[in-house]
């Protein structure tokens, strides 16, 4: 491979004037062009370093290997909501070149096949030979992001890796009451209520909390304790597929009656901490830090740090991970999951004067040189090839700031059409937390995702109809069961009866239609 002879003194500032490379094997254009671009996502209005007007480093050079400059053309830069400025986007008429960001494959595969969108599939085979290879040797792939009419409309994000999130337990906590790690739902249930009545953290005090997380809707990543499902992707509330290949949503279902009594039952006792709906991101530092918790279910890479930051302020603190204790029917499952394509990423508007150039221009970032920057910086920046293999520098490794957050900063890991390499994480994952993967891979704990589906126009109308009511129905049944406002075996079948009055069985119908159709 070639490395990326950048001085990383240059790309300090924005001016660009490093020497172009000798065979440019690498460039889209014969002279420079510019390119214009929507990139709206959570942690940037735009396409550039947020809070400032300077470009990304991995902007300055991919212009330099590629001749191809990006500006900035973002609607909706007051609005934190992706999907607003989107709208705000479409509304004014007039698309960049290029749309990209966060959650753009509902609108771009709406209006796709209406003309507001390039189809791909023929571009990539004809100029993208990196994009179509990846294609090919993922099969699948591209028909979970193709559209009603068979074509594909955007190039995704597209995550690197299997396991995310995974279940944590004080070991310390474990070992000081002389418990083993729980391996079903009941002898988790004996280790939680043994957190909360005896005192593992010493301090005299009955104020251990046995579960918490940091987004409230890891409580419903219980529900799978009792077979019942939370969601079927990444996603939080998702629709998830039968054995039977269905459509279902898990608030419909008869287990989920049975795990949110249970789960109800376990808030009811103490067992979840009594603020989980409420105490936001900040619940894990705190709860952690005060030596107060004692179950999570997070990120392995992230969750594992704590170790190590708290080493000198925790005594013997040990937050590890362990496997997903058996369902009450006997299954260990790990519901969570890096879901393998995003609906993040970006598309060619009808507006682009010359799409086989913007079609080259994303098939850069499916390269050797493109993929490496576009995960982890400018070589020579942030990170150095060290036998083979990219490694982040000191500096990055050993930053007050996290790596992900860095190469924001950067330009790299940010939601582009690319494909993620995993050892962009691996490298700061934890001891513990690389234990924890490798215990996790070695079991069978995954479960199929759903991908998404694309609605026609009559579909997508029906959906957009009925949906939006009934899911914020759904949850707020469901929080209020949880916090004891009725009961969810009582309520059940007036709960059901609801749904279908507010449009459940039309939903399911649509989403199976266009799931037959798509899926085939």
């Amino acid at each position: 491979m070639r490395n990326l002879k950048l001085a990383s003194a240059i790309l300090m500032t924005t001016a660009m004037t490093s020497p172009a490379f000798a065979d440019g094997h690498l460039k889209v254009v014969d002279e420079p062009v510019e390119l214009t671009i929507h990139m709206h996502w959570p942690r940037a209005q735009g396409y550039g370093v947020p809070n400032s007007d300077e470009e990304y480093p991995v902007e300055l050079a991919a212009r330099e290997m590629t001749g191809v400059s990006l500006v900035d053309k973002t609607a909706g830069r007051n609005s934190t909501d992706s999907n607003e400025a989107m709208n705000l986007l479409l509304a004014q008429g007039d698309l960049p070149d290029i749309v990209g960001g966060h959650l753009i494959q509902q609108p771009v595969n709406q209006y796709g096949p209406e003309g507001a969108f390039v189809p791909l599939n023929d571009l990539v085979k004809e100029h993208a030979p990196n994009i179509q290879a990846f294609w090919d040797s993922h099969p699948g792939l591209q028909q979970a992001i193709s559209s009603y009419d068979g074509n594909y409309y955007y190039i995704p994000y597209l995550p690197d890796g299997q396991f995310g999130r995974a279940w944590f337990i004080r070991q310390d906590w474990l070992d000081a009451l002389g418990l083993e790690q729980p391996q079903n739902v009941d002898e988790l249930y004996e280790v939680m209520v043994a957190f909360r009545d005896k005192d593992p953290n010493g301090n005299g005090l009955k104020d251990e909390i046995p579960y918490f997380a940091r987004q409230w809707e890891e409580v419903n990543r219980l529900l799978t304790l009792w077979d019942a499902r939370s969601s079927g992707s990444d996603t939080y509330h998702d629709f998830y597929v039968t054995d039977e290949g269905k459509l279902v949503h898990p608030y419909a279902q008869e287990a989920y009656k049975v795990g949110l009594s249970n789960i109800a039952k376990w808030y009811e006792e103490g067992l979840i901490d009594p603020e989980i709906f409420t105490r936001g991101s900040s619940s894990r530092d705190y709860l952690l830090g005060e030596n107060l918790g004692g179950v999570t279910h997070d990120w392995f890479a992230s969750t594992s740090g704590y170790n190590a930051s708290l080493a000198d302020k925790v005594e013997g603190f040990n937050f590890i991970p362990f496997l997903p204790p058996a369902s009450a029917g006997g299954v260990r499952m790990e519901e969570h999951r890096r879901i393998p394509v995003k609906p993040d990423g970006w598309a060619i508007s009808y507006q682009a004067e010359d799409p086989v150039t913007v079609v080259k221009y994303f098939d850069f970032w499916f390269t050797e040189e493109g993929r490496l920057l576009s995960n982890f910086g400018v070589e020579g920046k942030t990170w150095n090839m060290v036998d083979g293999e990219p490694v982040y520098t000191d500096a990055v490794l050993n930053s007050d700031k996290a790596v992900n957050s860095q190469m924001y900063l950067e330009g790299a890991q940010i939601q582009r059409g690319y494909w993620q390499d995993y050892r962009y994480e691996w490298q700061w994952t934890a001891p513990a937390a690389r234990e924890g993967i490798e215990l996790y891979s070695a079991n069978d704990l995954l479960v199929d995702q759903f991908l998404g589906v694309a609605f026609n126009k009559d579909e997508q109308a029906v959906y957009d109809k009925y949906w939006p009511s009934l899911r914020t129905y759904m949850l707020e049944r469901q929080q209020a069961w949880v916090l004891g406002s009725g009961n969810v075996e009582a309520d059940w079948d007036a709960y059901l009866e609801t749904l279908n009055d507010m449009g459940y069985a039309q939903v399911i119908e649509v989403m199976n239609s266009a799931y037959q159709r798509q899926y085939n």
